[in-house]
């Protein structure tokens, strides 16, 4: 989609890092497209051409530059400005729904036609679905050469190409030679020493890690998930595989590290769009932000929490039985009962690095089998965490961006056991919506209401309505603020 270069002008000239990744120029003297941030002399405006996505640019006759790289930009945020479906797309098609399907496939999975579904990419994107999928797949196997040791066999299956041959192809085309010619021997060499496979993973600033850590942190599983001043750690499971993955923020750089340990390279993809989404590093917080402070609540937040972001869980299935463990208890006393759950009914786990995981979370067929007795969780949460786990492992319920979050929740909550709260919390943290929100939360009652005073759920959720479709982060936003008043006073918070 072409954007009005008059509308970026003074973010390109100021090659502004908020912009990296919502603006590609395809320059007409050169048939390159750069990132804003590119260091490249400037060229003139009259010689550019503006494109909301790197697939538009690419779609358009562009190549990427070598210089500034766009395949290592923060990526699109998709729901700014878009559909909530186009959204919900581009998360299935980052788990591989066009490597071996159909844009048929794709739509239906999202209860649309492919003719609906090309047009709200053309719509909201500029480009088609197949062109999204293709440019995604010449970008990750660009950054696999550039950052990694892999063999060019392991990159192109890891990018998902369906041949060597095909990835060659594409790289002679897109950049006059091979794959293998564009890999810099001294960074392969530092690359081949590593551990595991390394990527690096940019975000607009701000971005408040530290607040991250702390949330993640607090709910840590032991033996699952690790977490330190400036790292996160945990195991995996993807497509039947265990590994781990290690996220090291960097100070004074707006780049995390992702260390992946895996035996099979084929998911890497999967592994890193699910850590971006994770992670929120998508986000663009400048522009939620100011929306968000011209409510007299939040202007004072903002500033106080400037870059706070939504914390996606990797497994939502996970988060889902932590939520049922959390009901009505402390957060202290719901951490025990999830990792007692682990340690008994989840495959063990040996980290390469000696690292404290253990545990690998047990699958929704397992705990579906599993003899949860004798844990100290009540009868009502078993069957509740049963009746879940048999919803997920029979496909009535999906985390995976197929499933929207109304006709998620209203899914899940028959389940008995499992409440309006329960349900719009596991969608907050699980479901990648910036527009969750859990009406009934005890905490946002309080916190958005005057001190000392209380709202109703549906006097919140009246309230709530200026603050869409970014209500996800006015939560994580008064959370933290409700959080770090309790820890002043050093009152026990109730949050799960």
């Amino acid at each position: 989609m072409l954007i009005n270069p008059d509308d970026f002008e003074q973010a390109r000239q100021a090659r502004d890092p908020h912009f990296d990744g919502r603006v590609f120029i395809g320059v007409l003297t050169t048939g390159i497209y750069c990132r804003p941030v590119c260091p490249v002399r400037l060229p003139l405006k009259e010689n550019i051409r503006l494109y909301s996505t790197a697939a538009a640019a690419a779609d358009a006759g562009f190549r990427p530059c070598l210089r500034c790289r766009p395949e290592s930009s923060p990526g699109t945020p998709a729901w700014m400005g878009s559909s909530f479906t186009v959204s919900r797309a581009l998360q299935l098609i980052a788990r591989g729904a066009l490597d071996d399907g159909t844009v048929t496939a794709l739509a239906t999975q999202l209860g649309i036609g492919p003719r609906q579904l090309t047009r709200l990419f053309q719509q909201h994107l500029g480009v088609t679905p197949i062109a999204v999928a293709n440019t995604q797949r010449l970008h990750f196997a660009k950054k696999l050469i550039d950052e990694t040791a892999l063999p060019m066999a392991q990159v192109c299956h890891a990018a998902g190409f369906s041949s060597v041959r095909r990835f060659n192809a594409v790289f002679h085309e897109t950049y006059g030679r091979a794959p293998l010619a564009l890999r810099k021997q001294g960074d392969s060499k530092q690359a081949a020493e590593q551990r595991g496979v390394q990527i690096r993973l940019s975000y607009r600033p701000p971005f408040d890690w530290r607040a991250m850590l702390d949330y993640l942190a607090y709910r840590a599983i032991p033996g699952v998930e690790a977490v330190g001043a400036d790292r996160y750690s945990r195991t995996i499971v993807i497509n039947g595989e265990q590994g781990s993955i290690e996220v090291r923020f960097l100070e004074d750089s707006h780049a995390l590290i992702l260390r992946i340990d895996v035996e099979q390279t084929r998911n890497l993809y999967q592994i890193v769009e699910r850590v971006r989404v994770m992670f929120d590093l998508k986000a663009v917080s400048t522009e939620l932000e100011n929306f968000l402070s011209r409510d007299p609540l939040f202007a004072p937040l903002v500033a106080r929490h400037a870059g706070i972001r939504v914390p996606v869980a990797w497994d939502g299935f996970e988060v889902g039985v932590r939520a049922i463990l959390g009901q009505q208890v402390s957060v202290k006393g719901a951490t025990t009962l999830v990792s007692r759950l682990a340690h008994a009914c989840g495959a063990e786990y040996v980290a390469a690095n000696g690292a404290a995981l253990d545990r690998v979370f047990p699958t929704p067929a397992e705990l579906a089998e599993a003899n949860l007795d004798g844990m100290g969780i009540t009868t009502r949460r078993i069957a509740a965490i049963k009746a879940l786990a048999v919803a997920v492992r029979d496909g009535e319920l999906c985390f995976d961006g197929s499933m929207t979050t109304d006709a998620f929740v209203a899914r899940i909550v028959q389940i008995p056991g499992i409440g309006p709260w329960t349900a719009q919390y596991i969608a907050l943290r699980a479901l990648n919506d910036p527009d969750a929100f859990p009406d009934a939360d005890l905490i946002l009652l309080r916190a958005a209401a005057a001190p000392g005073a209380s709202l109703t759920p549906k006097q919140l959720q009246a309230r709530s309505q200026a603050w869409r479709p970014w209500r996800a982060y006015a939560v994580m936003l008064l959370w933290r603020e409700y959080g770090l008043q309790k820890l002043a006073s050093n009152a026990p918070s109730a949050q799960n």
